[in-house]
């Protein structure tokens, strides 16, 4: 351990604390420099002379380390690490930390929004009613679209770690039948759930929630291909990344009434440019990608990154991907 005091940068700290938490345990433990966002372009003049680079979504490329000598740590703010370059961190013997884990229980709170957004269509009908609709009727009561109950739907998982394996839980507590497909061909100890192959979850389920990691195999994985297999009356939810998913093939299913709906928290480039095809799809929810986004996720995020602060100037590093 160096007898000084670390200096560490933020360079995009808005997404995480708009302002509701606090970077008060961060700088008891060294100095600090917060900036909201930081451009690409800035990256290189906002870390000069800085021990510790903390990062989101701003890019740690090969070509901005190679002009950060002092640069010894690179905290991240994310469970995903894509946004640095790894392999040149790991060349000049950087440590770069993430933060695993921290938002499984909210994103399989997301999916579970979504479903019984598709069962119940809260909003159609709140919109509904704020019309005038309700005061209108000639009966104590209306709907607007189908409803049905979520017990004894079929839920299809693809991907089975940490949030698979919560959105199962739920799902077996809701009693749905869950259906299983993971990549690696595994079939782990989770009673309840039946492990089958992909094609079985997609024609068998009512539901597809997608849990995968985005690889070269997984890259565009939804596409015109795998819809065509899925049931009419199905839907599909993606919380994982947005490049799983072929976002035109998916869109053009949704237009064409191929499948029932679908819904996003992530895409292909985010923000999504205009011209986004899902942007306009029928019957497609969207969120901003806030999955993550509850003020006790951020918490929890903040807590683990402090303490991957902590252990890396103790010379214990921790959480390290590369």
């Amino acid at each position: 351990m160096e007898n000084r005091r670390y200096k560490a940068v933020i360079l995009d700290a808005h997404a995480e604390n708009p302002g509701d938490l606090s970077w008060k345990e961060l700088e008891q433990l060294c100095d600090v420099t917060v900036y909201s966002r930081t451009p690409p372009e800035l990256a290189v003049e906002r870390a000069a002379g800085a021990d510790i680079v903390v990062t989101n979504k701003t890019p740690i490329t090969r070509e901005v380390l190679e002009q950060l000598p002092d640069v010894k740590f690179i905290a991240l703010l994310s469970t995903g690490y894509n946004i640095v370059d790894c392999a040149c961190a790991r060349e000049r013997g950087i440590p770069v930390s993430n933060i695993p884990s921290y938002s499984t229980n909210a994103v399989a709170q997301l999916v579970f929004a979504y479903i019984l957004e598709f069962c119940n269509r809260v909003a159609l009908h709140d919109e509904s009613v704020k019309n005038g609709e309700w005061c209108r009727c000639l009966d104590f009561c209306y709907w607007k679209a189908p409803l049905t109950e979520v017990s004894g739907k079929t839920l299809g998982i693809i991907g089975f770690g940490k949030i698979g394996r919560a959105v199962s839980r739920i799902a077996l507590a809701m009693d749905m039948r869950v259906l299983c497909f993971t990549p690696s061909g595994a079939k782990p100890d989770a009673p309840g759930v039946e492990f089958t192959d992909r094609d079985t979850v997609i024609s068998s389920s009512d539901f597809i929630t997608l849990h995968c990691p985005l690889t070269r195999e997984t890259t565009g994985m939804l596409n015109r291909d795998f819809i065509s297999k899925m049931k009419p009356s199905a839907f599909v939810i993606n919380t994982s990344r947005g490049g799983v998913v072929n976002e035109a093939a998916l869109a053009d299913a949704l237009n064409s009434g191929q499948i029932a709906g679908a819904a996003a928290d992530v895409l292909s480039i985010e923000p999504p440019t205009v011209e986004n095809p899902l942007l306009t799809a029928k019957n497609c929810i969207l969120t901003p990608h806030i999955a993550w986004a509850g003020f006790e996720t951020r918490e929890r995020l903040m807590n683990i990154f402090v303490s991957n602060v902590r252990a890396f100037i103790a010379g214990e590093v921790q959480n390290v991907v590369n």
